[in-house]
């Protein structure tokens, strides 16, 4: 009974993350037929953001074919199977991608190069913005702004691979201790994704100046900190049984630095400046400090928010059995 329901679980789990993947798979597929035809992709027939969500599609989708082999191996260990083929496949497309497929714009340009630009401003502005000498945007190439691109994939995988392999081992098992972990688990990742989405179809509505509109702002805010309560869920998902502790402030702790490596992601792309959300103190870098006050409360809140989920999840461990 159990390696039938298993068995429908797996199939469905393979299903939908198809259905999920489907869009970024085409994405990939169209990029590689225009390649094939022309040498080249013209801007205009760019799909936004090919990486890094083409490659995590495609790890993904391996690591939850590939499921069944790595729980028979061990069902303790299934999910670190499953991370690290997935997060080497991920690194090997990504690479082959950014460094194969050219983007034709007044020159030929590998794809790494021009989704930097599109960091910046939507694809549609890339040739009508004037591009002042003077401003912070137009910086060199450097690779290192790839930063918050590898840490958003490396949460997006992780995060949706603790979800259909938990749920897996559960049902394999019978034992479900870590249901409600991973039911806050799914709900952060799938919200987080949505914000991915939403993000790659509009650059949240960057004009490619420092200063963004409130709209704007309020979506990059809950982008990053969605990202840090994301990854922290992750971490509370496996220390829910270690003590009230180490369940609580240990996954607060990682949902924090997350959200702190995605504002050093952001330094870097932008040469050492961040986007900024007005022009008053609550918005302005505090003396050397780049981060402002609101980008202070806003790794705060991921933590903060964090906390509580963990410490709901960790009285409800520990609460006496009636």
């Amino acid at each position: 009974m159990m390696d039938s329901k298993y068995r429908k679980y797996y199939l469905l789990s393979l299903a939908a993350t198809l259905a999920a993947a489907f869009y970024p798979l085409y994405m990939g597929v169209r990029v590689l037929t225009i390649m094939a035809q022309n040498g080249a992709v013209p801007v205009e027939e760019y799909p936004k953001y090919i990486i890094p969500y083409t490659p995590i599609a495609i790890s993904v989708m391996i690591a939850v074919l590939l499921m069944p082999l790595f729980q028979r191996l061990s069902e303790k260990l299934d999910l670190l199977y499953g991370s690290v083929a997935a997060l080497g496949v991920f690194a090997i497309c990504e690479r082959l991608m950014e460094t194969k497929i050219l983007v034709e714009t007044q020159e030929l340009v590998p794809l790494e190069s021009w989704q930097m630009a599109l960091c910046y401003v939507p694809p549609e502005q890339y040739r009508t913005r004037t591009w002042e000498a003077v401003d912070v945007l137009l910086g060199g190439y450097s690779p290192a702004f790839k930063i918050h691109f590898y840490l958003i994939s490396l949460v997006i995988i992780l995060s949706m691979l603790n979800c259909i392999y938990g749920f897996g081992r559960m049902i394999h098992s019978g034992n479900y201790k870590r249901k409600k972990a991973l039911t806050i688990q799914a709900v952060t990742s799938a919200s987080f994704l949505v914000m991915c989405i939403w993000a790659c179809f509009t650059a949240f509505y960057r004009s490619g100046e420092l200063t963004v509109s409130p709209l704007s702002a309020f979506l990059m805010a809950l982008f990053f900190a969605l990202l840090g309560i994301t990854m922290g869920m992750f971490v509370g998902s496996f220390t829910l049984e270690k003590g009230r502790v180490l369940a609580e402030f240990i996954p607060a702790f990682v949902a924090v630095l997350t959200t702190i490596f995605m504002y050093i992601g952001e330094m870097i792309l932008l040469s050492g400046n961040l986007y900024r959300f007005g022009n008053v103190f609550l918005f302005e870098g505090l003396g050397k400090l780049i981060l402002a006050p609101a980008d202070i409360l806003i790794i705060l809140a991921s933590g903060g928010i964090t906390l509580l989920l963990c410490r709901c999840l960790s009285r409800l461990a520990f609460s006496p059995k009636k």
